[in-house]
């Protein structure tokens, strides 16, 4: 139904930072354009650009690529406070720290792929 089909479009309307991600802003232009055209045309664009995200959505849950790029962000900023905290490092203690915390990220990724098997 219409209501259904906007009821699940709002509802995916914002992004983790308040707004709509690339594949869900064409997804709502797709769908408004369906609303005031109601035409197979437009309501097989709209299929398949719900289809295109649903298919991407999906292989981003099953590859774990959301917590790679987590685990990768967690690093980063690891590394970025440790030197935030610790003006005066030497080049050798920072790189220690980024070793540190590349290990950990290779370990935490290295765990996502054991538990997909």
């Amino acid at each position: 139904t219409v209501a259904g089909q906007f009821g699940s479009a709002v509802s995916g309307m914002s992004g983790s930072e308040g707004g709509m991600t690339n594949v869900q802003l064409l997804q709502q232009m797709a769908f408004l354009r369906w609303l005031s055209s109601q035409t197979d045309e437009d309501r097989r664009i709209l299929a398949a650009v719900t289809g295109f995200g649903v298919g991407r959505e999906l292989l981003n849950r099953l590859s774990s690529q959301d917590k790679v790029d987590s685990y990768k962000r967690d690093c980063i900023l690891a590394v970025s406070e440790f030197v935030r905290q610790n003006p005066r490092a030497s080049q050798a203690q920072i790189n220690t720290e980024v070793e540190k915390r590349v290990l950990l990220f290779a370990a935490q990724v290295k765990a996502l792929e054991t538990a997909l098997i």
